[in-house]
């Protein structure tokens, strides 16, 4: 009855995605899981080694490379933008906190294809400083990836390190994630026929604000495999211990998913959307401790600490058109029948 894999199965007989990978768990690890589809139309067979385009999965991934500096003394979530970057210094950002940033409580706008008139990564950051405000900081919320790109930003100056460099040593080695990184890549799924680029993107990121950044950056970029993303899935049921050591302590995992917009309108912690009553991704069955986040490519991973479940659900909704909605609802019922699965099995 509860068959997440035959959900699947139609959607992709529908050309919602011509490929998917799927897996569900608890804080002793992998329950179910699956693959099914083909990494391009007409191309070779989803693998358990296929790498998918993460999108803005990336921002949670990065979040947690965040509140481990924050753990570590580096930065605090009251520290404004400012006090890092010094080309914001004197702006109507100067004072924007990380827990701003963090929880897109800032101000800034979403939505931005500052790609098409900044070529290089120098002009795109130099634009994102000169965004204008939407509206005035902590008063509502506005999903903003040019947020997270100064996210990426801070956690570069403050570490001392590339991005890349900073997740793989903070995230994914210590959560036994070894086919996790920003690209280029081997083995992935493709994404949009993109008319920018003029060709199929494949193993390079397809987020075209992250493309001008070099493929690395604080909202998208990450490629990862489903297993690598059910590890982490089940350090984060386990309070953030990893299969090589602790990511974040249990105390500053609680504090980076606790909720912080509620009478907002969208729940939100930070870099982690939380359960929203209405139309969320992860379906019906979640509880409100649950937290999770989405991509646009069409990934997803969930979390729910009262139940001590996750799912992560890895697809190319974007190949070869990115103008399908069909992915909004298939993530609902996929979810539903992937955590009444895992439940059912501990009946």
């Amino acid at each position: 009855m509860h068959d997440p894999a035959r959900i699947l199965a139609r959607a992709q007989a529908e050309r919602v995605f011509s490929g998917a990978a799927w897996a569900a768990g608890t804080s002793a690890g992998t329950v179910l899981s699956g693959r099914i589809g083909t990494l391009r139309d007409g191309g070779e067979s989803v693998g358990p080694e296929t790498r998918w385009d993460l999108a803005s999965i990336t921002k949670p991934i990065v979040g947690l490379a965040v509140m481990s500096l924050v753990e570590a003394g580096a930065l605090t979530l009251d520290d404004p933008v400012a006090t890092h970057l010094p080309e914001y210094a004197g702006t109507d950002k100067a004072g924007l906190t990380l827990a701003e940033l963090l929880t897109h409580t800032s101000g800034l706008p979403g939505q931005q294809p500052l790609y098409r008139d900044n070529a290089s990564a120098e002009a795109l950051l130099e634009a994102v400083v000169r965004l204008p405000l939407r509206f005035a900081a902590g008063t509502a919320v506005e999903y903003s990836s040019p947020g997270f790109m100064i996210v990426g930003q801070i956690a570069e100056q403050v570490s001392g390190m590339r991005l890349d460099t900073l997740v793989t040593e903070l995230v994914a080695r210590p959560a036994g994630m070894d086919q996790t990184g920003f690209g280029p890549v081997e083995n992935a799924a493709a994404t949009e026929d993109c008319p920018w680029r003029g060709r199929i993107v494949q193993g390079t990121v397809h987020d075209e604000n992250a493309a001008v950044l070099g493929g690395i950056a604080g909202h998208a970029g990450l490629f990862a495999t489903i297993d690598d993303m059910a590890r982490l899935g089940t350090a984060l049921c386990r309070g953030g211990i990893g299969e090589r050591g602790r990511l974040l302590t249990e105390r500053t995992l609680a504090v980076m998913i606790q909720p912080r917009t509620d009478g907002l309108g969208l729940r939100r912690t930070l870099a982690w959307q939380g359960r929203d009553p209405y139309r969320c991704s992860g379906g019906d069955l979640l509880t409100a401790s649950a937290y999770g986040h989405t991509g646009f490519t069409g990934t997803s991973l969930w979390i729910d600490p009262e139940l001590d479940l996750f799912v992560v659900l890895l697809t190319n909704r974007v190949h070869p058109r990115r103008d399908s909605d069909a992915i909004v609802r298939l993530r609902r019922t996929f979810h539903n029948a992937a955590i009444s699965a895992v439940l059912a099995g501990r009946c």
